[in-house]
């Protein structure tokens, strides 16, 4: 799925009314319509609505969207500014608003004595995408007195206060949405920790914006849909063996961090790697093998890894748990000048590579490397925010040949040709010890398995956060563990290939 600018949202919206030969208002109908529908399916608990509508289209939205409720059977109040000249969509659907006697249509000033009892839902329809500059004033005082309140919050396509595309300004006011009902696409703002943060959960509704325009309109950020993971996924064969799978190494571990190790080696195992080899110091010897049998031990040193062994028929997975001494340095650098193939690189791996100058040039190209913000900061520098983040990326990603995961809630990946995928599976039961382990594993195991670079990532993020999902289903964010997770990979993998067998 392509994540657009406000700039190109508008053109879609004008090629759907030109190619479909609908006015706006009618497109501003469907939008409506959309909204209207989910809002009758999901809150049926729920009586009263109040709607907050400002002067341009999102206020229309506002507008059609409250005669609709009221049709439904709901209880309708219409909050605006009674001295602003309103759009002309908005002005037709207004019109059409004020003909229906028992909508109670009342000034935003109304708003400090009105009575939000607990059956009373906010509907936010007062800026929308159409926003250019932080609100102030009445829209200022307004958005806190509606963010003050118990009741649940609905923002129509985006939260007041909330550009589409880019950041907010320090101490910017924003309406802080239990859900956002938005049309079509994904909008950037939504999937950065800043900005997200102001949106609940994010509903996408189809108002059937013109397909030409979207396949033909170039972009360079995507969301990881099931659509994509799709078309990326390779069903297993029955006629193959486990040399068809590849072969993975895991370095990992030192003294009392053997438990990455094994995290990242169950992880390669249950994603479907023909051959597992886990280098871990000797330390670990017994609780790997006793926890990890289908995995063979490369010993690489006493208590640290001292020694990479290179075998150019595997694809490794470097970094979870391996500390930083000077010996494991060595090694890895060492390893890395003779290894010319693709790899993972992630956790003190990347921390080795921060501390010593120039060795990001020994990073073989294609490589993954997954490194969460601090890691990233050590790395190529410190940004004022994801934003900016994201594009330093875009940069380095392209200077070195490598494919950049930035971990995050809605994981980010970066390609050398500049694409950005965003991901929106997964969930805050992730943010534990060992998630990153369990994702360096199984990335590393699509790799072996044949997928190119950019798609064992993408599906390997997307893989991470659905098993996450289903763990949480299970034991909740709070108590599920990074093992809950690999004990679903299982469930994940019985999904998607019912989805790949049933478009057979």
């Amino acid at each position: 799925m392509k994540i657009f600018t406000t700039e190109q949202i508008r053109e879609a919206d004008h090629y759907t009314i030109q190619q479909e030969s609908i006015s706006s208002t009618q497109l501003m109908e469907r939008a409506a319509f959309a909204c209207v529908h989910w809002i009758s399916e999901n809150c049926k608990n729920h009586r009263n609505f109040a709607v907050f509508c400002g002067n341009g289209n999102n206020g229309g939205d506002g507008f059609a969207i409250a005669r609709m409720l009221y049709l439904k059977g709901f209880d309708v109040d219409v909050f605006v500014n009674p001295k602003a000249k309103l759009s002309h969509d908005a002005n037709v659907n207004f019109k059409e608003l004020k003909e229906i006697p028992e909508v109670i249509i009342k000034n935003f000033k109304d708003v400090e004595h009105y009575r939000f009892d607990s059956r009373t839902i906010i509907i936010d329809a007062v800026f929308g995408t159409g926003l250019s500059r932080n609100i102030e004033g009445e829209f200022k005082d307004l958005i806190d007195v509606l963010n003050s309140k118990k009741s649940v919050k609905i923002s129509i396509d985006v939260p007041s206060g909330l550009f589409a595309d880019k950041t907010l300004d320090e101490n910017s006011t924003v309406f802080k949405a239990d859900y956002t009902l938005s049309f079509q696409y994904w909008k950037k703002s939504f999937l950065h920790p800043e900005t997200g943060k102001y949106t609940g959960k994010v509903e996408i509704l189809d108002i059937s914006l013109s397909e030409e325009y979207i396949s033909q309109t170039e972009t360079n950020d995507f969301i990881i849909s099931d659509e994509i993971v799709k078309n990326i996924f390779k069903p297993r064969q029955d006629f193959s063996h486990k040399g068809t799978y590849g072969e993975v190494t895991i370095v990992a571990g030192s003294y009392g961090k053997v438990g990455a190790a094994v995290l990242s080696t169950k992880s390669a195992l249950k994603t479907g790697t023909g051959l597992t080899f886990v280098n871990a110091p000797e330390c670990g010897y017994e609780i790997l093998q006793t926890s990890c049998p289908e995995a063979m031990f490369v010993e690489g040193g006493s208590e640290i890894i001292e020694s990479i062994e290179v075998n150019e028929d595997s694809v490794y997975g470097i970094g979870p748990g391996l500390g930083t001494d000077e010996k494991t340095e060595k090694a890895l650098l060492e390893f890395l000048k003779k290894y010319a193939k693709p790899l993972i690189l992630d956790a003190d791996a990347l921390n080795i590579i921060s501390k010593v100058k120039n060795s990001l040039q020994l990073i073989p190209e294609k490589s993954i490397i997954t490194p969460h913000p601090k890691e990233f900061e050590r790395l190529f520098g410190r940004t004022t925010d994801s934003f900016e983040r994201v594009e330093l990326a875009r940069k380095k990603a392209g200077e070195l040949g490598i494919i950049i995961v930035l971990k995050d809630h809605h994981t980010q990946i970066v390609t050398p040709e500049g694409n950005v995928f965003y991901n929106i599976t997964g969930n805050a039961g992730l943010a534990k010890g060992g998630s990153g382990d369990i994702l360096t594993g199984i990335i590393t195991s699509f790799l072996a398995q044949g997928y190119f670079e950019e798609h064992a990532a993408i599906l390997g993020i997307w893989f991470h956060g659905k098993s996450a999902d289903f763990a949480a289903e299970k034991f909740s964010k709070e108590a599920m563990l990074p093992t809950d997770v690999i004990n679903e990979f299982g469930n994940v993998f019985k999904e998607i290939n019912s989805k790949v067998e049933k478009e057979l």
